[in-house]
């Protein structure tokens, strides 16, 4: 096993609650510090098969494991993993629709925070303003999507995001009727 490398992000708060018993990989990747998870022989993800996701619906959300472990990869400082298990989800989603925009805005957020734990901030930004504009989209559907108060956790992510807040905001995620939703 791989050893943590030093300067990997870290998680803001190792005691929140985990939604999956999914095991969290080796290490945390970052782009330009060896090895690459898929492409190198070290690397945590290498010689796994690319997740194939069955089409779903957004209903489906507290049983969406991809969901729910991309969830829990990013609340852990897991932002490139958590990218690449929403990916299976967006990729089976209709893209131009809410969910897979919605989808797509989360991992445009991971790699938003992943800019910015590298000093990238302009890239940061960037990311996070795409991001956020696709999250925006699920507002038509109410404040709370798949679980998540859509205005709340935009305006912390582009808190981090611009250097306002140190930490990445946690995906905390809701009920549909506004309370917590329970792991």
């Amino acid at each position: 096993m791989k050893p943590a490398i030093s300067n990997e992000p870290h998680a803001p708060n190792p005691s929140w609650a985990r939604w999956t018993r999914i095991p969290f990989p080796s290490y945390r990747y970052v782009p330009g510090i060896p090895p690459h998870p898929h492409r190198d022989a070290e690397g945590h993800s290498y010689g796994k098969r690319e997740e194939v996701h069955r089409p779903w619906s957004p209903q489906e959300w507290r049983t969406l494991e991809r969901y729910l472990y991309g969830i829990d990869l990013y609340n852990y400082g897991y932002f490139w993993e958590a990218h690449e298990s929403l990916e299976s989800l967006w990729k089976a989603a209709q893209r131009d629709r809410i969910q897979g925009r919605f989808i797509q805005g989360l991992i445009q957020i991971a790699a938003a925070n992943l800019h910015r734990h590298m000093g990238h901030k302009i890239n940061s930004l960037r990311q996070a303003e795409k991001g956020l504009t696709h999250l925006g989209a699920a507002l038509r559907e109410g404040p709370i999507y798949m679980g998540i108060a859509i205005e709340e956790f935009s305006h912390r992510a582009r808190a981090y995001a611009g250097g306002r807040i140190l930490t990445p905001p946690p995906i905390e995620l809701i009920s549909d009727d506004g309370g917590d939703a329970v792991p």
